[in-house]
């Protein structure tokens, strides 16, 4: 995705074990083999780089994607845009690294996953996926997990493992929370895609854009939301809401009433109260890491 922000300047940093090399206007940049991570401005944009095995999230895939989230999160970046390389998001799991796997082997595969999902749903900056193609089971599942998400489209979004013998046990708990249960098992029990107008009818994204528009969809989106607000508000936010969400309705009330209180007495809340009240502009001072 091309941001306002990267029109100015443009520069790549790396989670983990990346190269380094310099762009045309001198900006370092960094990589790693299958991800790159972009900072331009106050968006940092994660790419899925491995267009040639259709960004399967294969071992080193997930673990190189858990580090750049983990790192980014430490970071005052105000967004995050998760994005892929080629024609397809992600085909989900390496199916080469199951052949003649054993159950431990499996058990640190699919763990791996969770931390991967984990890391994204930890930080506190909003994770929007732009999906410009398709997202199949495991990718299907990383589209879920983003806080949002914005398709062309052209993109299918699948949950076809039961065809292959390996029924959707993970990436159906993060779908199944976006699109509900009946939807979800529909997707998981009979395997075939759904374009990206009925994803967004769905819940699992937020918007279906023609291909053409996608940048500036996310673009948009991404403005929206980093341009007014206190940062570290939305963050807090974020926290509270995935907890939340775990619980049954009086603990999630009492949860939420306590973090209010704490949100209310802290100085972006108080500047932003004064600032009702004073007719002027709030002045917020707080990062998401404050």
């Amino acid at each position: 995705m091309v941001t306002k922000a990267e029109k100015k300047t443009e520069k790549t940093t790396p989670p983990t074990g990346a190269g380094s090399s310099t762009t045309a206007d001198g900006v370092p940049s960094r990589r790693t083999d299958l991800v790159r991570v972009r900072v331009d401005g106050d968006v940092t944009t994660i790419t899925l780089d491995h267009s040639a095995k259709r960004n399967a999230l294969s071992l080193a895939m997930m673990r190189q994607l858990t580090d750049a989230f983990v790192a980014v999160g430490a970071t005052q970046t105000l967004a995050v845009v998760l994005a892929a390389n080629g024609p397809v998001f992600s085909a989900g799991h390496d199916l080469g690294e199951l052949v003649g796997i054993d159950e431990d082997a499996a058990h640190r595969l699919f763990d791996t996953c969770i931390e991967m999902v984990a890391a994204i749903r930890g930080i506190p900056q909003p994770v929007i996926a732009r999906v410009q193609g398709p997202a199949a089971a495991a990718g299907c599942q990383l589209v879920a997990s983003c806080d949002l998400a914005v398709a062309a489209e052209s993109a299918t979004f699948s949950l076809p493992g039961t065809k292959r013998g390996l029924f959707c046990h993970t990436p159906l708990v993060e779908v199944s929370r976006a699109v509900g249960p009946k939807r979800a098992l529909d997707l998981a029990l009979t395997g075939d895609p759904i374009d990206a107008a009925t994803a967004a009818d769905w819940g699992l994204v937020n918007a279906a854009v023609p291909d053409a528009e996608l940048d500036e969809a996310v673009d948009d989106l991404v403005h929206r939301i980093i341009d007014v607000g206190s940062p570290y508000a939305r963050g807090l936010g974020k926290k509270t809401f995935y907890v939340q969400q775990g619980l049954p309705l009086p603990q999630a009330d009492v949860l939420a009433a306590q973090i209010v209180a704490l949100n209310a007495v802290l100085p972006d809340a108080q500047d932003g109260f004064a600032a009702f009240v004073e007719k002027r502009p709030p002045v917020f001072t707080m990062p998401p890491n404050a």
